[in-house]
Order: C-alpha cells, then sequence, then structure tokens
C-alpha cells in the first residue's frame, strides 16, 4: 500500500546574506526588462497595423508599386479577418490594385508583394488563407 501523506521538511533554512539578496534582486529586474518592450513601442506597432518586411519593401520599389492609404486601410482590413479566422500565412488580393500579397498574419508583417504582371504563372506555397478585398 502506499502512503499518500504528504512531509515536511524539518530542516531550517539559512537567510541569504545581504550581499547575495541585493546581487539577486538586480539580476531578477535586470532579467524583466530586457524582455519587455516599452508601452509607446507596443502601442505605435498595434495603431500603424501592418508592417513590411525588408524584402516587401525591396519589391514595392523594384517594382514601383505605389499603395495609398486606401490600399493600407484594405490591407489591415484583410489581415485582421484573416486573424479572427485563425490564418497564420495569408493571401491578400486586391482587386482593385492587382496585387498580391503574403502576410504573416500572427506577425502583421508583408512578407512579399507583387503586381498583376508578377503575379501570372506563380504557385504561393505556405499559406493557409486567402482574402480577396
Amino acid at each position: 500500500m502506499t502512503d499518500n501523506s504528504i512531509y515536511r521538511l524539518q530542516q531550517s533554512m539559512t537567510p541569504v546574506s545581504p550581499i547575495a539578496g541585493k546581487l539577486i534582486n538586480n539580476a531578477k529586474n535586470n532579467q524583466g526588462k530586457q524582455n519587455v518592450a516599452p508601452f509607446d513601442q507596443i502601442l505605435s506597432q498595434e495603431l500603424t497595423g501592418v508592417k513590411f518586411s525588408q524584402h516587401a519593401l525591396q519589391r514595392l520599389q523594384s517594382r514601383n508599386i505605389k499603395l495609398g492609404q486606401t490600399e493600407l486601410l484594405k490591407l489591415n482590413e484583410a489581415v485582421e479577418k484573416a486573424s479572427q479566422k485563425g490564418a497564420n500565412e495569408s493571401l491578400v488580393f486586391m482587386s482593385n490594385s492587382n496585387l498580391a500579397l503574403v502576410v504573416s498574419v500572427k506577425n502583421k508583417t508583408v512578407i512579399t508583394i507583387m503586381d498583376g504582371a508578377n503575379s501570372k504563372d506563380n504557385v504561393f506555397t505556405n499559406i493557409d488563407s486567402a482574402v480577396i478585398v
């Protein structure tokens, strides 16, 4: 038969010296600060919405693609819809602008972007959803 009793340790605990305690406290404080982003940085990221990867920025420049406020607003709405449905990686097709964007929904980041001429005959992989706006 098993003994399910809980036993307490009878050994006394010795307090930590003040110097060691001070070092431990500082280590804990520094560790917490390294992992936490400032509130204003998080707030501005949430307000700006979708960001663009370096690769996507290069594609915008090399293909001379201009995104206006209306396109960015539609893109943010499309990413939000995909997020609500539980998508991770999504293809966003903007029919009015004839643009195709591969977006990381979790990170709210455009991975790549192409116009109609460059998106023909392409196969989009590693996506789990598509949003047409």
